[in-house]
């Protein structure tokens, strides 16, 4: 007699499928279960120190966790989830490499796709914008910002120049205003390396659509932040909206045009639209899995066994009655911890034992601003400048998972202390090939074949006269 263990899909391995598996290692018998994480990506990334990288004060490679590296007993499938039957419990995986799909058969799923960057239908910015959710799009604002000041360096003042030198963040939320001002402050640290230019030469636009930035805090902390934004030269535009992007240049609802070389959007998110549309689970009308307070999928009447959710792809009910719209916010807090709490229920249900709601109250909201600079609101409690700074620092190097990960980036802050920030541009290794193939040397034309004879003409000879 044969027998076989609960299989365990998780989908996504981001703040929440990581933290899952990774729990799950710990709680689960060796031969309790089989575990099994689908993602394309082989690692996950933490989300928060993107603005630092961006600004070279955080290598790269730093701020992402290796899935296989701190995995060790979880399957890890490079590849994505592009359909879900939960009807007959299979998923749809498509490999990174090869084109044939095949079904994945499960027990217990784990739907933790995350997010994307929300966009809508504005002419240019599909073409133009880049986004701040992986670690990709990081680097290569930091290497475009970079590269720029190289070209600038060597023209004269004039519209070429500016548009080299201005930057368009779209989006006044948590990671707009924090990758606005660590540029910003990573663009005056520029000025050094570059004798011809000079800080007026440099151009920074944030435009927000609505009356106020960063919503998560008190509108004293949000008015601080403006001015102090507006001290070091960047502009905030509030109540304006982005009506095009066409060319790089951007042109604002109140008829203002800004030509520039680095638009980057940072105007929402929405729920990993491949997944959720491509699955039979229960979906609420902001596209996300609907998910009860235990992270079951399902609603209170009604609970779609085997079936589980979390993080910024579900619609979790905040018991802390703190949510927008009674549901939690999608941030790295909710997901990690929500991420712990499912694997911790997933063992209960496969133990007979009933699984725990999620509750948890917002900690507050902690940014970085640069350098030594920074905003910090936690319920009434508001600190700005050196010692919020501190604690942004602090939070995020201990939410940081895995020493490892910890022991680098805070290795990193030590050196940039020492030595100052990294400021070396990369942009070409987004070419790696042009140098190679610049000088490569390349088989000679064949030579043309030579001018056969013209064949001799078939002249009929002369028939004798009888």
């Amino acid at each position: 007699m044969t027998t076989t263990v609960p299989r365990i899909l998780i989908v996504g391995g981001g703040y929440a499928g990581f933290y899952t598996a990774w729990k799950l290692e710990k709680l689960l018998g060796r031969n309790e279960a089989e575990v099994t994480l689908v993602d394309p990506l082989p690692y996950m990334t933490y989300q928060p120190f993107l603005p630092e990288v961006a600004a070279g004060e955080i290598e790269p490679r730093h701020v992402v966790v290796g899935l296989r590296r701190h995995l060790k007993r979880t399957t890890v499938i490079a590849g994505k989830i592009t359909g879900i039957s939960h009807a007959t419990k299979t998923a749809t995986i498509t490999p990174i490499a090869g084109d044939e799909s095949f079904e994945q058969a499960y027990d217990q799923i784990v739907v933790t796709a995350g997010a994307v960057s929300r966009t809508f239908p504005i002419p240019g910015i599909a073409d133009n914008a880049i986004g701040l959710k992986t670690i990709e799009e990081a680097v290569a604002i930091r290497d475009r910002l970079t590269s720029n000041f190289d070209k600038a360096s060597v023209l004269p003042a004039g519209p070429e120049r500016d548009r080299l030198l201005t930057v368009v963040v779209v989006g006044g939320g948590f990671a707009g205003i924090e990758v606005f001002a660590e540029l910003r402050a990573y663009a005056s640290s520029l000025l050094k390396q570059y004798p011809t230019l000079t800080f007026d030469d440099t151009h920074f636009h944030l435009i927000e659509a609505m009356g106020r930035i960063m919503p998560e805090v008190s509108q004293k902390t949000s008015e601080w932040v403006l001015a102090d934004l507006a001290k070091k030269g960047a502009f905030v535009h509030l109540d304006t909206q982005v009506k095009g992007a066409v060319d790089g240049v951007v042109e604002l609802s109140t008829g203002e045009n800004l030509p520039t070389d680095l638009i980057i959007w940072t105007a929402g998110v929405m729920a990993n639209p491949t997944v959720v549309r491509g699955s039979d689970l229960p979906v609420e009308e902001r596209g996300r899995i609907r998910t009860r307070p235990d992270l079951r999928v399902g609603t209170d009447e009604d609970i779609v066994e085997g079936a589980w959710a979390a993080g910024d792809v579900s619609a979790v009910p905040d018991l802390s009655g703190g949510g927008v719209g009674g549901f939690c916010v999608p941030n790295a807090q909710h997901a990690v911890r929500q991420g712990k709490l499912m694997a911790k229920n997933i063992v209960a249900v496969l133990r007979g034992e009933e699984p725990k709601q999620y509750f948890h109250k917002n900690l507050g909201a902690v940014a970085g601003l640069g350098l030594y600079n920074g905003a910090f609101q936690s319920g009434n409690i508001a600190l700005t400048g050196l010692i919020a700074w501190f604690a942004h620092r602090g939070y995020h190097g201990l939410a940081m998972p895995t020493w490892e990960r910890k022991f680098r980036v805070v290795g990193d802050w030590m050196q940039n202390f020492l030595h100052g920030r990294e400021v070396v541009n990369l942009e070409a290794v987004q070419q790696p090939r042009a140098a190679f193939e610049e000088f490569a040397a390349r088989p000679r034309p064949a030579a043309p074949a030579a001018d056969a004879p013209a064949p001799a003409e078939n002249k009929a000879e002369p028939v004798a006269a009888k």
